[in-house]
Parts: C-alpha cells; structure tokens; sequence
C-alpha cells in the first residue's frame, strides 16, 4: 500500500522563551536565552550545588482558570496550553471524536503532585492529601487531559521514554495516521520537573551545568568546556493529519512530517552508545521512511544537550549516518537558549525544525565560543538562509536508558 503523505497544520508551545510559538521563535532567532537564577532558596536550604534552570516564561496560572488548573499537575496544564494554541492555529478541525486521537508524552509525568502529596502527608497526615493525587501524577494525564478537552476518542496513548519522549511520541503519530487509526492527531510533550530533587540528583550525576555565576551562557552546546545541560520546563503540541484530510478542509500546512526512526542502544541506563550506533540508526530508519538519502538532507536540529560526553556520542552517530558530508550541513543546538525541557524537548524542536524550514531559515546555537575541536560540525551560531528549493531537515532526540528517536521534515 502507499504511504499517506502526513503533514503539520498547527503548532503551540509555552517554553522558556515564550508562552506561545510566534514569541518562542523570535526570541531564538534573536538569540535570546531562557536560563536564568531561580527565585527560591532550594540551593541554600539543600545544599543542590547548582541554583538557576530555564522555567516557562509565562506562568500556566496566568492562562488557566484556577479551577481547572487545580486538577492538573504542572506538565499536564503546560500540555493543555500548548495543545490549545496548536488546535487553534490547525484551524479547530472538525473532526469526528473516534477519528481524532492523541498521541503525547512525558520523561518524569506529575513529579509536583507526587512530592507535593509526599510533603501533605508527611506533615498533615493521610486525611489532607488531595484525591485527586494519583490522576494528577500519573504519567498519562497529560494524554488524558488533552483527551477530555478535545474530545478526542480515538486514541490517547503516552510515551515516557526520557528525553526521546516526544520525538517518539510524533513518530508514533505518523504510523498511527499511515494506519488509519485516526484521521487528526494531537502529538507533542511536556515537562514540569524543575524541582530540588531532580536538580539535587542531576547534579549527584554531574550532569547539570554548574555556572552559577552565569546562567544565561551555562547550557553551551558542543564548547571546549561545556559541564553539563539546564533544566527547563513547558510544552510543544503539534496537530498532525493526512494531506488528504488538511486539503480537503482547506488546512494550512507547515511541513510534511516525512519519516521517524526509533531505536535502543542496549549499552548503559544514561550513557549513550559512544559509537553512536543506536542513534545512527533512528537517523537511517527515519530517512527510510522518507524515502530520502543522507545526501538530501539540508539542515539538522540536535540533541546537543551540552554534556562533555554526551555531544561527542552525537557527532559519532552523525559521522556514522552522513559520512564526511556531515561537516557540511548546518546544525542547529537550540538547547543553549532553551535549556533542556526532558519528556517536552523534542517537540519543541520538532517545531524549532518546521519553522526553519517554513522560513528556510536555520536558527542560531548560542553560547558557542571556542568549538570544540573533536566535533568538527558546521554549527549555526547566527540565523542562516538555508537556500531554495525542497528542503529537508531531521531533528534528534536521545534518552536516559538507550532510548533513540529522530524526525525527518519535509518542506511544502
């Protein structure tokens, strides 16, 4: 059977950079950053060696109606946000309810709510912890809500396959359309995980950076001394369906969603593969499905998440999937200005890929002062035209425990 050609019609976000996409994009085209000191006193009060992290610009309590945020945990009302603004930019397709699924994500899920209700119990006893405890921590509510909200019966299925989350997520959405389990889907991810246990125990691990003096250049893809990725925080929600379905609604279309890889490294529960084995292939299966050649692809969005280790493992899987010819297309490591959103960064940079092929043009990696020697990548450090004609980009994802993922796009 021929495949159904699959494409993009609406984009929402609410990210460090922005509360929605239009204000995200701008400020990383302008190279902005969304790292800054947390307002708190956890790093004093605990001891966490590291005291800033990327939060969502705008507050999910200055969009939602408190009653409804009250029965969401953080991740779930940024998903909510995000996945509004995307319905609505896909135009409100009017689609049957058993013909629209969802198909969403989270690394961590209702990390607040549980530790929120840890505390209420601990201090107040089992009477005052809220009932709504477990719907609110699940790693599903954030499928569940979005769901509910648009009636959504089709499906509503999640992944939490860490920080590969919801690139898998859309990969997912693009078989579930080839196989005609739904004609719309509601893909992307969230993440609200910015609290002092993961900042105390990323830190135990010497993954976060530790440039307290500096928040704003700590998250520094592939510089000589890079020491570790920023925690941030928000949501990416993309509205995905046949090209069959988006042109006879008169839809409008950003991109065609191409292709998705997904593989294991089998090799180490957080070291990626230092081959790049399990990532090089995610980029074969993904340009596969494509029915594309290395050769044709024209811009990449990295996972470069700013570890000494990891950002080498990459450019090992990239030298593995394009040859030599990888020093020649233009990377893009927008990490440096949004920190590292877990379960939600893939989608946001599914968008961050979209766009740049919409406006062909190639965001900047900020923070890049002196390239690292051992990643020889042609690094885009000021917005960068990526020419005419048929444009293709691929965006990778990798996770804690082998978890690989990668998205080809295509543009219209």
């Amino acid at each position: 059977m021929r495949p159904k050609k699959i494409v993009v019609t609406g984009l929402g976000t609410t990210s460090p950079l922005g509360g929605n996409v239009q204000d995200t994009w701008e400020a990383l085209l302008a190279g902005e950053s969304g790292t800054h000191t947390l307002e708190n006193d956890w790093a004093e009060t605990y001891g966490i060696p590291v005291n800033f992290a990327a939060k969502a610009k705008v507050r999910p309590e200055e969009v939602l109606e408190r009653p409804e945020a009250k029965r969401l945990d953080p991740s779930a009302q940024f998903a909510l946000i995000s996945a509004r603004e995307a319905w609505a930019d896909a135009g409100t397709p009017d689609v049957a309810p058993e013909r629209l699924g969802v198909d969403y994500a989270t690394g961590i899920g209702g990390l607040w709510s549980l530790l929120d209700a840890w505390d209420t119990l601990r201090e107040k006893g089992s009477r005052r912890v809220l009932p709504m405890t477990v719907p609110m921590l699940m790693p599903n509510a954030a499928a569940a809500a979005l769901s509910m909200n648009f009636e959504a019966r089709a499906f509503a299925r999640t992944v939490a396959s860490a920080c590969a989350s919801s690139t898998e997520s859309i990969a997912n959405a693009y078989e579930h359309l080839q196989l005609g389990l739904a004609d719309v889907i509601i893909a992307g991810g969230a993440e609200s995980a910015i609290h002092p246990i993961t900042l105390a125990s990323f830190s135990s691990m010497q993954a976060l950076s530790r440039r307290n003096d500096s928040p704003e250049t700590a998250s520094r893809p592939y510089n000589v001394d890079r020491d570790g990725f920023v925690m941030g925080e928000g949501a990416a929600s993309l509205v995905l369906e046949t090209e069959e379905h988006a042109l006879a609604r008169g839809a409008h279309i950003y991109a065609e969603v191409a292709g998705g890889g997904v593989t294991a490294d089998s090799y180490h529960i957080t070291a990626s593969d230092p081959e790049g084995r399990g990532a090089s292939r995610a980029i074969a299966q993904a340009l596969e499905q494509a029915d594309a050649t290395a050769a044709e692809v024209n811009h990449i969005n990295a996972h470069a998440t700013s570890t000494p280790v990891g950002d080498i493992a990459e450019y090992a899987a990239l030298k593995a999937a394009f040859g030599d010819r990888i020093h020649e297309i233009p990377v893009s490591a927008t990490k440096g200005a949004t920190g590292h959103l877990l379960g939600g960064t893939g989608a946001l940079e599914a968008i961050f890929t979209i766009l740049a092929l919409r406006d062909r043009t190639a965001p900047p990696t900020i923070n890049l002062t002196e390239q690292d020697p051992e990643i020889p990548l042609d690094v885009v450090t000021s917005p960068r035209a990526l020419g005419d004609g048929p444009l293709l980009a691929i965006s990778n994802s990798f996770g804690f425990g082998g978890h690989n993922a990668v998205l080809a796009f295509r543009s219209v």
